[in-house]
Formats: C-alpha cells, sequence, structure tokens
C-alpha cells in the first residue's frame, strides 16, 4: 500500500503554532531595531488628541480609532521632528 507524503505528516500542535508565533513576533522586533525602529506604548492624554485634531492631523471623527490616533501622531512628529530617507 503506497501512502502520499503529504497524509503522513501530522498537524502542528498548539504548541509548535505558539513557537511559531513567538518566533515571528521575535523575528520583527529585531528586523525593527536594525532598522532603527522601536515599538513602544504611550498613553495620549484627551487634550492631546484635541491638540492632533485642531492641527489637522487627526478628523474629529476618527478620535476613538487608535489606528488613526498613531497615523496622526506620526505624521505630527515628521513635521516636528523631520522624517529620515
Amino acid at each position: 500500500m503506497v501512502h502520499d507524503a503529504e497524509m503522513m505528516e501530522r498537524p502542528p500542535s498548539a504548541e509548535s503554532r505558539a513557537r511559531s508565533a513567538a518566533a515571528e513576533r521575535m523575528r520583527l522586533h529585531r528586523e525593527r531595531r536594525r532598522n532603527g525602529l522601536r515599538c513602544l506604548m504611550i498613553e495620549l492624554r484627551e487634550t492631546e488628541i484635541e491638540a492632533l485634531i485642531r492641527k489637522g492631523f487627526l478628523q474629529a471623527e476618527m478620535r476613538n480609532d487608535a489606528n488613526a490616533v498613531s497615523e496622526a501622531l506620526y505624521s505630527h512628529l515628521d513635521q516636528t521632528l523631520g522624517s529620515l530617507p
């Protein structure tokens, strides 16, 4: 009886999937560091978010969208500090 090699492979266990996810996170972390980036979590005051809106970096209706606020903050930092090539 001939068996297909693919059929003989065991599905990945939960432990190997967890290791793979951790390995991917570490790979991304190292890549960011090589590119001079750091991943930080920061807290913004409502007044700081309002300032991003006033300065035109963020639309008022997007104030609760974390991605939109992050992009607005990146834009503010680029304009204020200058962006690198």
